[in-house]
């Protein structure tokens, strides 16, 4: 068995051998290099290149390569990388590829194989192209950089100058994979020379930058990471020269860049050396993941944020001694869904907070979309960290709030709320009530309102119950209630109250009047039906808290008191009036409670229904007070009590409005006056006595309006008369009995059949009162007139109204018949409708017969 210096020997002699048998074998070739022709040199090195393959096998010693490789090959293809055929700069850089693979010492060509590199890479003035024309020369060469950079490890730094000035160049490669590999020996030789590397690392945060925006998403992710690497293994300063560009890399459409960028600031928030002064500036950028639209990526922040907390709170443990020891339970009512970041997260972020905060408010505000969007998004990430610590930031917060909450972008104001939310969770509601309520009472606003039903939201019951009826009171209050009719200003004003009763609940009954103000001012000022709908649910819903059947229950509850608030202005009322369109509502919606009001209502009627008072708005409680009256004992006289105040109605209210005044406005509310006169006596509330007193009253005025312009008071008043007559016209004067059937006559020729037909009724009621009176025989002068009109009627050319006028005649033939068969035979010869007098004549002789 030989000795250790005997196999010593044995192996130096073989790698002596090897190598001697290298270098006769390249002896043969490498003159061919040195050929002017092209194709020459190609062969050459074609040649050299299948050599090399056959004597550089797998298992052949290293050793024996290196001096051939030195001394004989490595200058010849450096000088090579400068032909003028690309073939061979190709073949060229193969080759240095093979050699340096197959080298002992491949860090002992780096001195030669870097000036080279650089020379074909590194563009010789801004702007102009790189020597190395061809792209996928540029790409290998590059590769063969990245190759020594991993083969030459720390034994680069004295390189380090001319392998950056390379790697600038190829930085800005307009070869997207020259690009991307270039980014990937960035990486390798920050982490191969990272005791100097700081020096040269600033020169290229420059090239990287104008490279992160790339159309290739590759590229763009190749040049985060390698950002990444650079920053972390140089200088940290830096990070200021690219927190913008990283910033606008969580807006890419490819998730896997902004996962990079996720990872990259994770890993600078852990292992950076100076991440202390950085905490505040790279902190938002890990959060924004938070709320990524790609699960993966929310995961990664997630994970990598909770790593840095923990190192945090493990290398400042003495500090957070006497926290960690007594540690704080979670505040009450902790947002659902939610886990609580450990306490060194919640620390990171209360204690840059100031820092953060106002760059996050400036950029909610933006004008670019998706800035607004991810500003506002961070927003509740870090009020959530902040937890009662928002505090002291609170007034920013709001006044930010406010503005963003008046955003186009849905996801800017829900985030908004949610922040909202949160802060009614942490913050105790006698602060933020004080700011948020002031805010109201300068300017009241949809955004003031929303962000304070969502704070409301947010907030436990028990406390926000001892503010339950400060809020209601101020909510109530006609500067915010009343402080605008657009729409979305009235829905934010109903989620007030939704939010409220869905936190208070029962504790709502406490302040249920000032609620029942607001959905009944909300219900009054909507043009939207939709929203009227939803307040209408809401009034059930705080019935539900009352313990209360309906809503109508909640009225006849509260109306006495609701009608006393509305109605205490009343006298300066116009139709645009907020409380006029609120006593309205409460008049429609209250059913059987409005008879409990009545002290309330008739007076307010009264004084809005005179003369003197706005047309438009006497127009609409007229048409209000017809409905309440068509159904008296579901609205004003559901108690019974409307009796006392008819002399009101009848003397204040209709007669006033009943007089002639010029003017379609006043046509038009005398029609609705006397559509509320007929409502009144049509319906079962007057006793024979009450119509009695009406009649006497009004029976002028009703007179007057028989001559209306308007078909439908003429309409109306007839047959108002009819009712009149019917039940007091045998106690009427008798002047003013024989005042009426005159009038009646001259409706007969009015342009409607209806008006007609309802006159001709009215005559027929006359000549019953004529009949039950007692002296009848005073009216045969005035009875025999009306025969002899009525007969002229016979002939009328609508054979309806012929008939109408032929029963009022058979009706009243009993009161003189013989005065009546006189006159008909009289005219019998000259109507054209001969036909009816015969009827009306055989009906006569069969009367006469039957006495």
């Amino acid at each position: 068995m030989a000795t250790p210096a005997e196999a010593e020997a044995a192996a130096d002699f073989a790698e002596a051998a090897e190598a001697a048998e290298l270098s006769r074998a390249l002896g043969r070739l490498l003159p061919g290099l040195e050929t002017e022709s092209k194709l020459g040199r190609r062969r050459a090195l074609e040649a050299l290149e299948h050599a090399l393959e056959k004597t550089v096998r797998p298992g052949a010693d290293s050793a024996a390569f290196q001096g051939p490789w030195a001394r004989l090959l490595l200058p010849r293809l450096l000088r090579l990388l400068t032909d003028p055929a690309e073939g061979c700069r190709a073949l060229a850089a193969h080759l240095l590829d093979l050699g340096l693979r197959r080298a002992a010492r491949p860090r002992d060509a780096l001195p030669r194989l870097v000036p080279a590199l650089t020379a074909r890479l590194a563009r010789p003035e801004p702007g102009r192209p790189p020597p190395e024309p061809c792209e996928e020369l540029r790409l290998a060469l590059v590769q063969l950089l990245r190759l020594a950079v991993d083969l030459g490890g720390a034994a680069l730094a004295p390189h380090l100058d001319d392998a950056v000035r390379a790697l600038r160049g190829a930085l800005l490669d307009p070869f997207a994979a020259v690009r991307r590999e270039s980014c990937e020996c960035a990486a390798a030789l920050a982490r191969a020379t990272p005791e100097h590397f700081h020096m040269q690392s600033e020169s290229l945060i420059g090239p990287l930058m104008q490279t992160i925006s790339h159309q290739h998403w590759k590229v763009r992710m190749a040049v985060i990471e390698a950002t990444g690497a650079v920053i972390q293994f140089g200088n940290g300063s830096s990070v200021d020269d690219v927190l913008s560009h990283f910033a606008q890399r969580l807006f890419d459409d490819v998730p896997q860049v902004r996962q990079a960028v996720t990872s990259v600031v994770g890993g600078w928030l852990l292992n950076l050396r100076d991440r202390y002064s950085f905490f505040h500036k790279l902190t938002p950028l890990l959060l924004s993941s938070f709320s990524d639209e790609m699960p993966e990526v929310r995961q990664t922040a997630t994970s990598l944020w909770e790593k840095v907390g923990l190192k945090w709170q493990e290398e400042n443990e003495a500090d957070l001694k006497d926290k960690l020891d007594f540690a704080s339970p979670p505040p009450p009512h902790y947002p659902e869904h939610e886990s609580r970041p450990c306490l060194g997260c919640r620390e990171l972020v209360f204690r840059n907070l100031s820092k953060v905060l106002p760059a996050v408010c400036h950029d909610i505000t933006d004008w670019v979309v998706g800035t607004r969007v991810k500003a506002a998004q961070l927003l509740p990430v870090l009020l959530l960290h902040a937890e009662d610590h928002i505090t002291q930031h609170l007034e920013i917060i709001l006044r930010t709030l406010q503005l963003a909450c008046t955003d186009e972008e849905k996801a800017v104001v829900s985030s908004c709320v949610r922040a909202a939310e949160l802060i009614g969770t942490f913050v105790n509601p006698e602060v933020f009530l004080k700011l948020i309520l002031a805010m109201l009472k300068k300017a009241p606003s949809a955004s003031g309102l929303l962000i304070l039903a969502s704070v409301i939201q947010g907030c436990p019951q028990n406390t926000l119950q001892p503010h339950l009826r400060v809020i209601a009171t101020e909510l109530a209050k006609e500067h915010i209630c009343q402080g605008s009719e657009n729409n979305l200003y009235l829905e934010h004003l109903l989620l007030c109250v939704q939010a409220l009763l869905s936190v208070c609940q029962e504790d709502c009954r406490a302040a249920s009047l000032q609620l029942m103000e607001v959905l009944v001012t909300i219900m009054a000022v909507s043009g939207a039906v939709g929203l009227w709908k939803k307040a209408q649910k809401t009034m059930d819903t705080l019935a539900e808290v009352e313990d209360i059947p309906s809503s109508q229950d909640l009225y006849r509850k509260h109306v006495g008191a609701l009608l006393e608030r509305i109605t205490a202005s009343h006298g300066e009322w116009t139709v645009h009036s907020v409380q006029l369109l609120k006593f309205t509502v409460v008049l429609t919606q209250a059913g059987p409670a409005v008879g409990e009001a009545l002290q309330h209502v008739i007076p307010t009627l009264r004084t809005c229904l005179q003369p003197t008072t706005d047309p438009h708005m006497r127009l609409k409680l007229f048409s209000i007070l017809s409905t309440m009256l068509l159904r008296p004992k579901d609205t004003v006289d559901s108690q019974g009590q409307f009796h006392g105040y008819l002399e009101m109605v009848v003397n204040d209210i209709l007669a006033p409005n009943l007089q002639w005044h010029a003017g379609r406005t006043a046509a038009a509310i005398r029609t609705a006056a006397i559509s509320c006169l007929w409502a009144l006596t049509s319906s079962d509330i007057l006793l024979a006595k009450q119509v009695q007193e009406a009649q006497e009253t009004l029976m002028p005025q009703v007179l007057a309006t028989l001559e209306d312009d308007s078909q439908t008071t003429r309409l109306v008043s007839c047959r108002i008369i009819s009712v009149f007559l019917k039940n007091s016209g045998d106690t009427m004067e008798p002047e003013k009995f024989l005042r009426v059937y005159p009038e009646l006559l001259k409706r007969l020729d009015d342009v409607s059949n209806d008006v007609r037909m309802a006159a001709a009724s009215a005559l027929l009621t006359w000549l019953k009162c004529v009949q039950s009176s007692d002296g009848k025989s005073a009216y045969q002068s005035s009875v025999q007139f009306l025969y002899r009109e009525l007969l002229v009627h016979l002939d009328d050319p609508e054979s309806a109204i012929q008939d109408t006028v032929l029963e009022v005649l058979k009706e009243g033939s009993v009161l003189f018949p013989d005065v009546l068969v006189r006159e008909t035979e009289a005219v019998v010869h000259k109507h054209r409708s001969s036909a009816y007098c015969e009827q009306l004549l055989q009906h006569m002789q069969a009367m006469a017969a039957a006495r």
